[in-house]
């Protein structure tokens, strides 16, 4: 018998850590003579299986350590730490935490991909925009999900990447224009208006084309798509908007913003504030 020999899995050596039955090794034997190939060929075609096998669990353990260590750092609120780590291995985790139940979690993780976007693009701008169409994706019907957090780190990224918001930004706006890519999904129009918000507080110039698009959530029922769109409006200084903003301003509904990394609870009116 072979020093060492490799099946299915298992390793099989003269000491015996795993004994070969003879009957297996007669039926190899057996085959070795129909196929007339050496035995050590059909080993080596086992070796390499399992040698997959290997790679592929010793991957899965690194992922699940790296997502560890990523939610230790959210926890920690240490962004920067965690953009020390390689950028298209960080995102998958980060990508998880966009439906933690934990909202804190949540928000972290979205201001953490729009950092280590933000980087990326200053190196590699396509893998930058492999990952903004990534979240694009996430929120296109065919993927099969909700999208949860796609639309907020969008706002994040585009925010922190003046390139990528040149390129972005009417997509995110074309999700709350009817002859667009409209959502409606109300709890997901609340992080695409949010997303909106952000990328207006930091670069206005490029948003004052959609502040006619949030007329119809500045009215709505919902108190978060009043207050989300009028946080909105307040960056953009438009005159289609001021009515609203004036209407909205004795809005005393209660809704929890995430501003300036917290979380916080601000009144409708308090978000047609500039600096709400």
């Amino acid at each position: 018998m072979p020093d060492r020999l490799y099946l299915l899995g298992g390793i099989i050596n003269p000491q015996g850590v795993q004994k070969l039955s003879g009957a297996i090794f007669c039926a190899l034997l057996q085959l070795q003579e129909e196929c007339k190939k050496p035995l050590r060929s059909i080993f080596a075609l086992l070796r390499r299986s399992e040698d997959t096998r290997m790679r592929k669990n010793k991957e899965k353990t690194g992922s699940r350590q790296l997502k560890k260590k990523v939610l230790k750092l959210l926890n920690q609120e240490d962004i920067e730490a965690i953009c020390q780590f390689p950028a298209r291995q960080v995102v998958n985790p980060l990508f998880s935490f966009f439906y933690s139940g934990d909202d804190i979690i949540k928000w972290r993780a979205v201001t953490a991909m729009g950092a280590v976007v933000s980087n990326l693009a200053e190196n590699d701008m396509e893998s930058a925009r492999v990952i903004m169409r990534r979240l694009l994706w996430n929120l296109n019907d065919e993927s099969g999900g909700i999208g949860w957090g796609s639309p907020e780190a969008m706002g994040e990224i585009m925010a922190r990447n003046k390139k990528l918001a040149g390129e972005y930004h009417t997509i995110l706006i074309s999700y709350i224009r009817e002859d667009g890519n409209y959502i409606e999904h109300e709890i997901l129009q609340r992080g695409v208006l949010w997303g909106l918000g952000r990328l207006a507080h930091a670069r206005s110039d490029i948003m004052t084309n959609a502040a006619p698009f949030l007329i119809p959530y500045m009215k709505s029922d919902d108190p978060y798509l009043r207050g989300l769109a009028a946080w909105t409006a307040s960056a953009l200084n438009a005159e289609v908007t001021k009515p609203w903003l004036d209407h909205l301003a004795g809005d005393t509904e209660k809704i929890a913003i995430f501003i300036d990394n917290q979380l916080v609870e601000r009144s409708v009116c308090e978000c047609v504030m500039r600096d709400a």
